[in-house]
């Protein structure tokens, strides 16, 4: 897959995805209280389900009688040349610099905070990660993708008392188990890749929340009203002096954030059974949807016919050329609503090989009109040709069954 064939791909599917992040964010939004933190947290599973079951191919299927179109390639002829800006190529360009941005922040955040490690760390909590010390945070904290580090400031014995600080060393814990900082990098990934999507970041942002919700529950699990009370004035205290701007590393985030916390801690454990068997239900249905919604158009549309409104000539290969080589290949690949070519594919060619790579690259490139559905299983012949005067051969025998 090219670039600009990937480029197309992915603005195809932003209408599917669009819809998937405005439930996911209205479901974080206001129904945590009848569904639960933990339930809509592992609700994000749905978009990246639904975007494969979107995109499976068709099933395989006999060709029938329909009509193929025929182009003619001489090494010679005058080709049709893209103008204008690469969109494509912006959108690479931009994302490599958010890529690179974000990996330059992060790896700055950590050097400035001049870790010192903690050798005498005594506390009961027990940690697979290894404890630092430093002067430029003010509150524990996780930091690093892939070895996890415990972070206290360098004060926390006079700043937390024991309880206090046990409470938080667990939230922190829980956290390093979970790998949580990982899970961020992967769900930072494609928000950038999606960058041009403002639902995206909006997206990433729920999860973020959801993240440190079920983080809460985890730790006030089987804990009594006092503890409830010290740990939602730890977190106030905590999300105070939180540094802003860490786009993997866990935080306790802004004000918002915390009223969204302190609410949660309030109303835990009251959601509904009924609403989220009743939510699954709606998702089956339409993860269903979606895996039949991809089916072939009928034969009145495939016999409409089309024509491409942009073709791009392929580039006849050189060593084939040089060599006195002609041959055909046969494509089969849909056309989008928006007029653009995907799932392309050779049938067959002759000879085998060589002018496959070139024919795939010319038809990513075609356009055609808009169109309410698309097309389906379209076939077109390529012919190469050292002249023109070379008459094309039909690789493709068709028969027509009446009865």
């Amino acid at each position: 897959m090219d670039i600009q064939t990937g480029f197309n791909w992915l603005i195809e599917q932003q209408l599917l995805l669009s819809i998937l992040f405005c439930g996911f964010i209205l479901l974080e939004r206001f129904g945590l209280k009848t569904l639960g933190v933990r339930f809509v947290y592992k609700l994000a599973w749905l978009m990246p389900a639904a975007l494969v079951i979107a995109n499976l191919p068709n099933a395989i299927k006999p060709l029938q009688n329909s009509n193929i179109s025929h182009y003619l390639i001489t090494p010679n002829q005058p080709f049709t040349h893209e103008m204008g800006i690469s969109w494509a190529l912006m959108y690479v360009l931009i994302t490599a610099g958010l890529l690179i941005a974000s990996f330059i922040t992060h790896t700055r955040f950590v050097k400035s905070l001049q870790l010192t490690e903690l050798t005498h760390f005594n506390h009961t909590l027990t940690t697979s990660a290894k404890t630092y010390i430093s002067q430029h945070v003010a509150t524990p904290m996780v930091v690093g993708i892939f070895q996890s580090k415990l972070v206290l400031p360098s004060d926390y014995n006079t700043q937390f008392d024991k309880a206090t600080l046990a409470l938080i060393l667990e939230h922190e814990n829980v956290h390093i188990k979970r790998k949580d900082n990982l899970t961020n990098a992967f769900m930072l990934l494609p928000t950038i890749l999606l960058w041009f999507n403002p639902l995206a970041w909006f997206c990433y942002a729920s999860m973020r929340r959801l993240q440190e919700l079920t983080c809460d529950e985890r730790v006030l699990a089987n804990k009594n009203t006092q503890q409830h009370i010290l740990y939602s004035k730890a977190l106030v205290n905590c999300a105070a002096a939180t540094p802003a701007g860490l786009m993997a590393y866990s935080h306790y985030g802004d004000k918002k954030t915390m009223l969204q916390r302190l609410t949660n801690i309030k109303h835990s454990g009251s959601s509904s059974r009924f609403a989220k068997g009743g939510l699954l239900l709606v998702a089956a249905s339409i993860l269903s949807t979606l895996a039949i919604a991809k089916q072939p158009q009928t034969e009145g549309a495939k016999e409409e016919h089309i024509s491409p409104i942009i073709r791009i000539e392929p580039h006849y290969p050189a060593q084939a050329a040089k060599q006195g080589i002609s041959g055909s290949v046969v494509l089969k690949y849909d056309i989008a609503a928006n007029g653009r070519t995907k799932n392309i594919s050779v049938i067959q060619s002759k000879p085998s090989d060589v002018f496959d790579k070139a024919a795939k690259e010319a038809l990513a490139k075609w356009e055609y009109k808009t169109s309410r559905a698309g097309f389906n299983d379209v076939l077109v012949q390529l012919d190469f040709a050292i002249n023109s005067e070379v008459a094309h051969t039909d690789l493709i025998e068709r028969i027509k069954v009446s009865h």
